[in-house]
């Protein structure tokens, strides 16, 4: 098997574990690390050959663009304290953690060495949290903070871990330059990331079609990642901050057809793109294995003791943070439905696993120092990153499902009902009033302005039947069972019309572009219900 037959493999392999991790009730990226795992340990599979530096770049901008696409800068604002606590706050206690106890018990390492260990194995991966927590059912406040958490701490522990790097490397530390070097990062990537934003926007209103516009998308995280690492920024900080920016600005509420198309695109990309990701951290296995040979005993036992650091000073910060939180609020009479419970607490506490960048952070891990001698530790290094990032996504991964059963933690139904009623009504009021306005302007016959009417009614009580009265609500579903038994014979003749002029393509003469613009005239149609 080569390099192309082994990346084929992986992409089926994203496809087919999302609906056999649907039948078994397990996450499809814990699915792929252990297919993964699976194929590094067959002697025919080979060795991935992937330059170190181009995993990050090639992996994390269509992720993390994907993920911040499914939120937006309020609800960022509206979790900023708990996200900050653990994207950044966390990040830094997890490193110094972990780098005291390396320094202890990892031989030949040196302190810098010791915090490039803590920093690449502190923040969990932000598509792990998402993929795995979000397919729980979880409240949606427990999601929108994982999910603020995976997407911000990576910014946090890069930086870190280059300005350990470095030092390391050259064998002097300041921590002046470290402090600048974060802040510098930080602002040069949010200027990045709002200028592209707005540039992509400006060229997107130009370029109008929308399938040129779904190319631009796939094309901006690349070179917003890789424009602000040119300019010492922090790529994974401009790929968010573009990715948002365009959420919030480049919307067309009226692109019905581009915003279904771009969805759908994007759908397949995160799909894929996580799948392969996490069989390479699996392939990567073989990286572990190799540096283990002949001292599986002592590198288990760091290994570890390693893991118990990072699962457990997690553990140790939440609970104390969570409990100062709920003292604080309710000395300001906060509602209670904004804070988490314990059982809420301690879902977040296990959703931590590390994934992607761990693992591009620890191949990157130069082999030489400045003055020619080998890296400190650096094996040991690779085994402790990866014995991690096993421990936690895969253990962690399999066993979330069963914690959040067992402690019976779900999403309020409840108050999405009740927010779906609100968003109903006021689109339907929405609709009135847009109705009223052009009643103003035309002179509407009787009998149309009354069905429009009824229509600006039926947008709101078809998408929650709640907002109606018992009266109104059977009206209501008598014009609904109506209008399905017109969309299904309607469904049917346009079926019907497009198998008719699938069936021409195939005739002498006939002209294959003119058949499929038919044809898609029939399917735009189709798509909008006649």
């Amino acid at each position: 098997m080569d390099q192309l037959a082994l990346l084929f493999v992986l992409l089926l392999g994203a496809l087919v574990t999302v609906p056999l991790g649907d039948r078994l009730g397990l996450p499809s990226p814990v699915l792929m690390t252990l297919g993964g795992i699976a194929l590094a340990l067959l002697p025919f599979v080979p060795n991935v050959d992937i330059a170190p530096e181009f995993i990050l770049p090639l992996l994390l901008p269509p992720l993390l663009y994907a993920s911040a696409q499914r939120t937006s800068w309020r609800q960022f604002a509206a979790n900023r304290r708990p996200i900050f606590l653990l994207a950044v706050a966390l990040v830094f206690v997890t490193t110094a953690a972990v780098a005291a106890v390396a320094d202890a018990i990892v031989p030949g390492i040196s302190l810098a060495a010791a915090v490039a260990l803590g920093a690449l194995v502190a923040p969990p991966d932000p598509v792990a949290a998402t993929a795995v927590a979000g397919s729980l059912g979880l409240p949606r406040r427990v999601v929108s903070i994982l999910e603020g958490e995976g997407l911000f701490n990576d910014v946090t522990a890069i930086v870190l871990y280059h300005v350990a790097i470095a030092a390391a490397v050259s064998g002097s530390f300041s921590v002046p330059r470290a402090v600048g070097a974060l802040v510098l990062s930080a602002v040069v990537a949010v200027a990045v990331g709002l200028a592209l934003g707005w540039a992509a926007k400006r060229l997107m209103d130009i370029l109008g079609d929308a399938t040129l516009q779904i190319g631009l998308t796939l094309l901006v995280p690349f070179v917003s990642y890789v424009l602000a690492e040119e300019f010492k920024g922090s790529g994974v900080l401009a790929v968010l901050t573009t990715a948002l920016f365009l959420a919030e600005y480049a919307t067309d509420a009226d692109d019905v057809l581009g915003r279904l198309a771009g969805h759908t695109f994007w759908e397949v990309v995160d799909t894929l793109v996580t799948g392969a990701a996490f069989g390479l951290v699996g392939l990567e296995l073989h990286n572990a294995l190799a540096t283990a040979s002949g001292r599986w005993g002592e590198m288990l036992g760091i290994g570890a003791v390693v893991v118990v650091v990072v699962v457990g000073v997690r553990l140790l910060w939440l609970l104390p943070a969570a409990w100062l939180a709920r003292k604080l609020h309710k000395r300001r009479d906060v509602d209670e439905e904004v804070l988490m419970s314990w059982r809420e607490t301690v879902v977040m506490w296990w959703s931590g696993m590390r994934g992607v960048a761990s693992v591009a952070l620890a191949l990157a891990i130069p082999l030489e120092r400045d003055d020619g001698s080998a890296f400190p530790a650096r094996d040991e290094i690779l085994f402790i990153a990866f014995a991690v990032i096993i421990a936690t996504l895969v253990v962690q991964g399999l066993t979330l499902p069963w914690l959040v059963r067992r402690l019976a933690v779900r999403a309020d139904s409840d108050v999405d009902r009740e927010l779906e009623r609100k968003l109903a009504v006021r689109a339907a009021k929405a609709a009135k009033r847009r109705l009223l306005e052009i009643e103003e302007k035309e002179d509407l016959p009787e009998d149309l302005t009354e069905v429009l009417t009824r229509r600006a009614y039926d947008v709101g009580a078809r998408i929650s039947p709640e907002m109606v009265d018992e009266e109104r609500r059977e009206a209501h579903a008598r014009r609904v069972e109506r209008l399905r038994t017109i969309q299904r014979v309607q469904a049917e003749m346009l079926s019907a019309a497009r198998h008719e002029v699938l069936a021409a393509r195939s005739e002498p003469g006939a002209d294959p572009e003119v058949v499929d613009r038919v044809l898609r005239h029939l399917d735009i149609r189709s798509l909008r219900g006649g």
